[in-house]
């Protein structure tokens, strides 16, 4: 990582967020400012920096980094989420006020249904700045919460240092199995003592996953074939509740709870269906108008700047920050609903 005394001169042609806040001025004041865990403004700015294309281009080490770097966050933020820094954000994990019937009952439509949300250990650093032995200790205490769960949540837990070829395998056949970071997250420090300190729990059933300092200390996965999106949701709460009973995560009011990355703060979640959805995918123009409308993103099946195939495509809710989780599932289930009607009507 490069010590830089000056404004980074690779972000002069930049269309990223950082390089649209970070002026010269905002610059010299933040550049000698650190955060109690010795995180500082070059390290937070460096993905942006080594990676002109980034679209944000800048990641937190703590929670303390969005408070002292607050001339660069808080604009960002207030672009991607459309949520000012005097704004709060309510949580609201309470599956009763979810209305989500079957939305596909045949499962003629949705192929499979799955929600995420990413946690981080209040008062440990994130993974920007983490120790590997803060890491370690992070992946033997969550490992064995997990490890104790049982019922419909018990598994069995996967370190990625010590993993046999046929756990490899299996994980990679079942799309479980993460990879080092991509060059953004690398830059990031998100990759440090790679594979050291990181792992994978899923359940017997497959269902309910949990990835352990990936980008997220935490990423907490409940997911099924078919469209029984209610059902997926009260998985990922029972999950949840049961890790909060051991572990207290980062959160406060204005952001709600906090991750390395400004675009998942609040909610963290991202909820998604893979669905066919061959005709309207012939009407782009179409499809967009209701996808915004309902506050859903179109991407490819493989994630974010993939093309679709046969098809299908993965539909997951935008809005994260200044909305509950309940909101954020209920924007997707909308969202999915009429894009069903609509696929029908042009059959």
């Amino acid at each position: 990582m490069q010590d830089l005394q000056e404004y980074p001169k690779s972000l002069e042609g930049s269309k990223s967020l950082l390089a649209k806040y970070l002026s010269k001025e905002v610059f010299e004041e933040l550049k000698d400012k650190v955060t109690s865990n010795g995180f500082t403004l070059i390290q937070a700015i460096n993905s942006g920096v080594q990676n002109p294309d980034s679209g944000i281009g800048a990641y937190v080490g703590d929670e303390e980094s969005y408070e002292v770097f607050a001339a660069l966050f808080d604009p960002i933020i207030e672009e991607y989420h459309g949520f000012k820094k005097e704004d709060k954000h309510q949580s609201n994990l309470n599956p009763d006020d979810l209305n989500a019937p079957n939305a596909d009952p045949t499962d003629e439509y949705i192929l499979s249904t799955r929600i995420r949300v990413g946690r981080n250990i209040k008062n440990i650093p994130l993974g920007p700045a983490i120790s590997n032995e803060q890491r370690d200790a992070i992946e033997k205490d969550v490992s064995e919460v997990l490890s104790g769960f049982d019922n419909s949540l018990g598994g069995k837990y996967y370190p990625l240092n010590n993993m046999s070829e046929e756990d490899s395998k299996s994980l990679i056949q079942d799309h479980f199995l993460f990879k080092a970071g991509d060059r953004f997250l690398e830059t990031a420090g998100l990759n440090r003592n790679w594979p050291n300190g990181r792992g994978i729990f899923h359940n017997n059933e497959k269902t309910f996953l949990v990835w352990i300092n990936e980008e997220d200390e935490l990423r907490i996965i409940s997911m099924q074939q078919g469209g029984n999106i209610k059902e997926v949701f009260v998985r990922l709460v029972t999950a949840i509740d049961a890790l909060s009973e051991k572990f207290e995560f980062a959160y406060n009011d204005h952001l709600g709870y906090i991750t390395s990355c400004p675009t998942n703060l609040g909610t963290a979640m991202r909820a998604s269906v893979h669905i066919k959805l061959p005709n309207l995918g012939d009407k782009m123009d179409e499809f967009k108008t209701i996808a915004d409308k309902y506050h859903v993103q179109i991407r490819g099946i493989h994630g974010e700047h993939s093309q679709s195939e046969g098809g299908v495509y993965d539909i997951s809710n935008k809005r994260r920050l200044g909305v509950s989780e309940v909101e954020c599932v209920q924007d997707m289930y909308d969202g999915v609903v009429a894009l069903i009607k609509r696929e029908k009507e042009l059959s």
